[in-house]
């Protein structure tokens, strides 16, 4: 079980590398992100988007581009269908996102004709590095589901189990998140907790270890879980946190970013393979980590 993201990134080089179709590739940290994968030995890249830009950039950085294959196609929204394509026809094993609005590149990765679409819900999973935590830690969703329902929690853990055990989790724990941890009629977010621990229970949800509601402290403190007497195989050894709703999580995203200065990586499942969606925000490990992580999901 990886206790960090150095111990991911080692163990996308033993399993990599993947074929990564980078949309509307002419941008300076997108290049600089797969330039560092590709001298990891994770990533094979296919650069799609403007060419003459591309090169200009490459050669700025220092990124040698010879046996690169390059397509030239300087209308974003094209350069997007042209990427999504090549996952969705077994071209490419990874689609990653570049200068171009999240919107743009998600319209093509919902088309009926070329996408990337599974049936399932579509989710984003979070994996942090914490040093004040001992292990690697999902949290989802924090930027695609605004309010899911509890079929879509259900799902959106299931995207989450699926992920964990990409990265060697056999069986993961997911700490279903709530202000409290007591079902309170008045607190959605406690029935729903109750709801999917139950779901687990009764064989509705496989493959992992669902309970809550679990207050933030007890799901990641087992002190914590025992002075407020709660007795669970998952408190305070959660491989996955599963937000209420897409504010708590970017709260919880942010913090941990930028004030537990914690490393991370991100990528968008539900789909037939994975997305990296980078910020401008996130620095050049995060999003070395972020290609790491969608290499070993690929792999999986």
């Amino acid at each position: 079980m990886a206790k960090s993201l150095e111990d991911l990134l080692e163990l996308a080089k033993k399993r990599g590398p993947k074929k990564i179709s980078v949309a509307v590739a002419q941008d300076k940290d997108v290049l600089s992100a797969i330039k560092n994968a590709t001298e990891s030995k994770i990533a094979e890249p296919i650069l799609v988007g403007d060419k003459e830009r591309i090169l200009e950039i490459a050669k700025e950085i220092q990124f040698d581009l010879s046996g690169i294959e390059i397509i030239n196609e300087k209308d974003g929204a094209l350069a997007c269908r042209i990427a999504t394509e090549m996952v969705s026809s077994g071209k490419a094993d990874v689609l990653m996102k570049g200068l171009i609005d999240t919107s743009v590149i998600m319209k093509q990765v919902l088309d009926s004709e070329i996408g990337l679409r599974t049936g399932k819900v579509i989710s984003h999973v979070a994996v942090f590095d914490v040093s004040t935590y001992h292990k690697v830690f999902i949290v989802t969703d924090a930027a695609m589901n605004i309010a899911p329902n509890i079929s879509q929690k259900k799902e959106i853990i299931e995207n989450a189990v699926e992920l964990a055990k990409s990265l060697d989790i056999e069986k993961p724990k997911v700490a279903v998140l709530a202000s409290k941890e007591k079902v309170s009629p008045k607190m959605e977010a406690t029935i729903h907790a109750k709801e999917l621990a139950d779901m687990n229970k009764n064989g509705e949800i496989t493959g992992c270890l669902v309970d809550g509601p679990f207050a933030l402290d007890n799901a990641i403190s087992k002190e914590s879980a025992k002075l407020k007497g709660i007795n669970s195989e998952v408190a305070g050894d959660a491989d996955i946190l599963l937000v209420p709703h897409i504010d708590a999580g970017n709260v919880l995203y942010k913090c941990l970013s930028f004030l537990a200065n914690a490393k991370s990586a991100g990528l968008i499942v539900g789909t037939k393979s994975p997305i990296v969606l980078t910020s401008r925000a996130d620095n050049e490990e995060s999003k070395l980590n972020s290609i790491a992580l969608a290499v070993l999901m690929a792999s999986k």
